[in-house]
């Protein structure tokens, strides 16, 4: 047996593109076969039914509304799955024998166009890779955005995670792999230098890479042209709303590496991976969805320039102060619609009447932004305002050309205002004439046969039809047709209905095949002015982020910082912007931070778990990140220098993936910043040392202090917490070093944490009362406090082994005998202790040494 003409054509295309789930237009749906159904069938939660197919099994099938597909397409290519659709080429109305059909886009998950509101990039990065130096690129399809750049080859997996895009390709996944897993290796061909010069120079319409500022990046060219391949193979439009290349070199930036965004938790939570819980939650009160992707990008690539940063916070300080201007901005901004993605829909020949009304009704709101902003203070509100190109040309005709109400599809009519194209009034006039005569002839019809319930329907299957029901046919004149028997009734036509349907239907034929055309042409002028849009969407993102740094400023009292390039962070009553949200107002203890770069480099801050050591790190941190995005900072004070890059190494968790121990990635990340920071950095390293055994964490620990500490290696200012009390003994022994703790009062056999960072360090770790209080068996705990005497007992402490050290392996006389304790001196201790200055645990701990010294006489 053979396969049936159509799924000998869905083979035969299915081929073509092996690797991908083929969606087959067939009628009002996308239809999968065979195996491409069983996965849609299991991944979608749809029903699998079967097809006569010409064989003795039928097709397992499963199908989508062609209405509704973009939301399965989308679902699919989130879970890794390529899906090219195949579309029906020409009208089945009039095709001759089976319908030719092709593939018009394959959609990968790097060029899918999520909704219009989402609010995040969703990039596709091409990675060439050379023995030692790289390139790369990478686009939004969705919004036209398109970025490259260079990079040492060793430095490309720091490069891909800070993309963190959604789909890999590269010349060598075994480069890439590493970083990307699934990363797509493409045809070598598509990455030489000459190829891919000529496809961009094709695309962007460049005589060579000097007009598109790419001459002598040879990396960056091959990288920026085998993408701009791909793209051609599987998107196969002129994807003309990509019309720029951005360089993206780091400059100006702050480049932070992927543990840091993840230990601070800037756009996604550690625990959710969403943005609940983060520093975008509390910043983002952006109106529109583009406003909040460039939030995103601020958050994630901080400035470094000192005059860029200034001119943020002019600008959020000018709407701070004039909450007026904000408002009416605002208000304007939240009928601002995902211009960005509205322009990419341009490009692909998706824009539906809907669309160019929210693209119509977005561009009248950036014309009467422009306008609130004629009295603007500050540079960047200036250059918003001035940046502006309203294309009012474009939103008067799309308010004259569409109707307000219009449908979604463009096939059915109604898209096209009355008045707008005299043609198509004259058929909407044709067609309302023939409804009356209709409506004329039923009355007429009911008076002339006397069937008072006779009715002139209409349905796409038989067009106009005159009903009866059986109990009224012996009334039904001669000339009637019968045309359709009911189970209730009859339906009939007459040649003068017969003539009134042709004139009826042809007139709407008409009209809609003109709609169509004349839609078409209102998206040809709108699709030549995307680079004037796309200059508006530019100020009005900038703007939406600015009016949301100066409301959240506003709404958590935050104040403006004063910027140093000096070395200098001076913060007075800091608080952690997320965790501060999270509680009560006023819940949160704030705390003070002096560093600078001479004596006050690093602070070794002490004290036992939970009594918010992290949560201050990572506050200085946050406050210092915010500050060079543009916001306002959660402070009463707050004079803060321009760092670098932030670092941070704070906590690990076993990487099983890649077979690396918390201590192989602790060790990693700390090697990361030891090779990468500088004296303009600044570090956050909570716990290093703490995955091996005591002694060896204490010396890895020491070592990595006195590097961080030495100027010549590195000299940044750090932030370093650590349960090695012996690290206390440095202050005093190697400049730069200042010891904090955490302060803590005790009550009875509870510690009560006072969250306040004060001078000096901890004395004690209180970690046995710490696992009391988080419900550690009473035996246990018990237990514990002996051991800790004994130790005690034996005199193995922190600054034994801190002195030991530091005296660089002196003994001498000042060593204690740990063993040679007599009769006479234990009595001697017994009666110095002052019992009614003790508390009931000092008393307990003390009665456990006295035993243990006893034990050993």
């Amino acid at each position: 047996m053979a396969l049936s003409p159509m799924m000998r054509q869905y083979m035969e295309i299915h081929e073509q593109y092996p690797d991908c789930l083929l969606m087959f237009r067939v009628g009002d749906f996308y239809e999968l076969f065979f195996e491409d159904a069983k996965t849609a069938s299991r991944e979608l939660e749809l029903t699998l039914t079967g097809k006569d197919c010409g064989l003795e099994e039928r097709a397992p099938m499963c199908g989508v509304p062609f209405h509704a597909v973009d939301t399965y397409v989308e679902r699919l290519c989130r879970e890794g799955y390529r899906v090219a659709i195949c579309e029906q080429t020409e009208d089945p109305a009039t095709a001759k024998g089976l319908v030719k059909r092709d593939v018009i886009r394959v959609i990968t998950p790097g060029t899918m166009t999520p909704g219009t509101e989402e609010k995040k990039n969703h990039f596709l990065l091409c990675v060439y890779t050379g023995k030692t130096e790289s390139g790369a690129a990478w686009t939004d399809v969705s919004t036209g955005e398109f970025y490259v750049s260079e990079q040492k080859t060793r430095e490309i997996g720091s490069e891909i995670i800070r993309i963190g895009a959604a789909e890999v390709i590269c010349n060598s996944a075994e480069d890439v792999a590493p970083f990307a897993p699934g990363a797509g290796e493409q045809n070598e061909a598509w990455f030489r230098e000459g190829n891919a010069a000529e496809e961009l120079k094709n695309h962007f319409h460049a005589g060579s890479m000097t007009a598109l500022g790419l001459e002598g990046h040879r990396n960056a060219v091959r990288a920026a042209g085998a993408l701009m391949r791909y793209l051609r193979e599987t998107q196969k439009n002129p994807m003309t709303h990509i019309a720029r290349i951005e360089w993206d070199s780091g400059d100006g930036v702050m480049m932070l590496d992927g543990a840091t965004k993840r230990n601070l938790e800037i756009c996604e939570s550690i625990r959710g991976k969403g943005r609940k819980g983060t520093l975008l939650e509390v910043l983002d009160r952006t109106k529109t969805a583009m406003g909040s992707r460039l939030m995103r990008r601020w958050l994630e690539e901080p400035s470094t320039n000192p005059e860029e940063i200034a001119k943020r916070h002019d600008a959020v300080a000018e709407m701070t102060e004039n909450s007026a201007l904000m408002e009416n901005v605002r208000e304007a901004l939240d009928g601002v619609y995902d211009m960005e993605r509205l322009m990419s829909k341009v490009a692909y020949g998706s824009l539906n009447a809907r669309d160019c009304l929210a693209l119509g009704r977005s561009l009248r709101n950036a014309e009467q932004i422009r306008k609130k902003l004629g009295d603007a203070r500050s540079e960047m509100n200036r250059e918003i305002r001035d940046g502006m190109d309203g294309q009012s040309e474009i939103a008067a005709l799309i308010e004259k050309a569409i109707h307000p109400d219009a449908p979604v599809s463009i096939t059915e009519g109604g898209i096209i205002r009355d008045g707008y194209d005299e043609t198509l009034d004259e058929y909407r006039r044709a067609q309302g004439s023939g409804r009356e005569w209709i409506l004329e002839m039923e009355q007429r019809e009911r008076k002339r046969t006397g069937i008072k319930n006779l009715r002139i329907q209409y349905n796409r299957v038989f067009g106009y039809y005159i009903e009866v029901t059986k109990s009224n046919l012996p009334l039904v004149p001669e000339e009637y047709i019968r045309k359709q028997t009911l189970a209730g009734a009859e339906r009939f036509m007459t040649p003068e209905l017969k003539e009134m349907e042709m004139k009826i239907i042809g007139a709407q034929d008409m009209s809609v095949r003109l709609e169509t055309r004349l839609f078409g042409e209102v998206r040809e002028k709108i699709a030549e002015a995307l680079s004037g849009i796309r200059k508006t969407c530019e100020q009005v993102k900038k703007l939406d982020v600015i009016c949301a740094l100066a409301t959240a400023a506003m709404e958590q009292n935050y104040v403006r910082p004063e910027m140093n390039t000096q070395g200098l962070i001076s913060v007075r009553e800091g608080r952690h912007p997320v965790v501060e949200r999270s509680l009560g107002a006023g819940e949160f203890v704030p705390n003070d931070t002096e560093m600078d770069s001479d004596g006050n480099r690093m602070m070794i801050i002490t004290g036992p778990n939970m009594a918010g050591k992290s949560t201050y790190m990572r506050q200085v941190a946050l406050i210092c990140l915010m500050a060079q995005v543009g916001s306002f900072v959660p402070a009463e004070e707050a004079k803060l220098t321009v760092c670098d890059r932030i670092f941070t190494r704070v906590g690990a968790a076993d990487d099983l993936s890649s077979g690396q121990s918390t201590f192989m990635m602790e060790m990693s990340e700390t090697a990361y910043i030891l090779s990468h920071a500088t004296e303009k950095s600044l570090i956050i390293l909570d716990e290093i040392g703490r995955g091996t055994s005591t002694f060896d964490g204490l010396a890895i620990a020491w070592a990595v202090v006195e590097y961080i500490l030495n100027k010549e290696k590195i000299g940044a200012k750090t932030l370093f917490a650590t349960h090695y009390h012996e690290l206390s003994e440095l202050e005093g022994h190697l400049e730069g070093v200042k010891n904090y703790c955490v302060s803590v009062r005790e009550r009875g056999e509870d510690v009560v944490f006072l969250r306040k960072i004060v001078r000096g360090g901890a004395d004690r770790s209180f970690g046995v009362q710490v696992a009391r209080m988080a419900g550690i068996p009473k035996e246990v705990v018990r237990r514990a406090r002996e051991i800790g005497a004994r130790l005690e007992a034996n005199n193995i402490n922190q600054n034994t082994i801190g002195q030991n050290i530091l005296s660089e392996g002196k003994r001498g006389s000042e060593q204690v005998n740990l063993f040679e304790w007599g009769k006479t001196e234990l009595i001697d201790e017994i009666r110095g202790i002052d019992v009614n200055a003790m508390t009931p645990v000092e008393a307990l701990n003390e009665l456990y040494l006295l035993k243990e010294k006893a034990r050993k006489l």
